[in-house]
């Protein structure tokens, strides 16, 4: 099974810093088969990256758009379609907490944003609390997209830097495999490398989705190595 190593960025880092930090992941990444690594830079610095990241030719290693538009190419001023990033990344980052929380997204706008992804080629990564992924995964039925990940993100591990236990997480995903088993799950919420192999070790859950052990390369490499001794 494929595992994945999402690294979230978040708003941090200009696209100096980005390769800067590519440069130094480089130099201690050591690629395996079957672990996929994914990282999201902010929106501004993606196409600096996505240049400098093909010069460095990392095998396994793709880049995500944190977010996309749920609108297609046109006068939609301030959004950034699908289309206009498929170039520079294989991946989009939809429906984050912090975007329901900050930026009031809806379960239409997932959907809509899915639909855009799906539509330009884009694998979409779903975020989804406990309290809302039943919903949010249910409308996404009408949606064509035979490629989506799913990231179990509940809310209180990522606010209060507290993660789930591993036992928790395993039912959760166990649960979520069960009503979409057709869609990877992968888990991220308050993870570090020194508590992350008792989650890579679920035999349910696809993969890791970090946020702050990822600003450093060091950590978020290790966290790439210990997966690839799960895979």
């Amino acid at each position: 099974m494929v595992r994945y190593v999402i690294g979230n960025w978040k708003s941090h880092k200009s696209s100096d810093a980005g390769r800067g930090w590519l440069d130094r992941f480089a130099a201690i990444y050591r690629p395996h088969p079957d672990v996929r690594v994914i990282i999201a830079p902010s929106m501004v610095s993606l196409e600096s990256i996505a240049l400098h990241l093909k010069g460095l030719e990392l095998d396994n290693v793709f880049l995500a758009a944190q977010d996309i538009s749920p609108f297609p190419k046109g006068s939609y001023t301030g959004a950034v379609a699908a289309d206009l990033v498929k170039t520079l990344a294989a991946y989009a980052i939809i429906g984050h907490s912090e975007r329901r929380r900050y930026f009031h997204e809806t379960s239409q706008d997932v959907v809509n944003k899915v639909t855009e992804a799906a539509d330009s080629g884009l694998v979409p990564i779903v975020c989804v609390d406990s309290s809302n992924a039943h919903a949010q995964l249910a409308a996404l039925t009408s949606v064509e997209c035979d490629r989506l990940l799913v990231a179990y993100t509940p809310v209180d591990a990522l606010n209060f830097n507290i993660p789930e236990s591993p036992a928790k997480v395993a039912e959760t995903v166990l649960q979520l495999r069960q009503m979409f088993p057709a869609y990877p799950v992968v888990y991220g919420g308050a993870l570090f490398p020194g508590n992350v192999r008792a989650y890579l070790q679920l035999s349910a859950l696809a993969g890791v989705f970090i946020g702050s052990s990822s600003l450093e390369p060091e950590p978020f490499g290790d966290i790439c190595a210990q997966a690839a001794l799960s895979a």
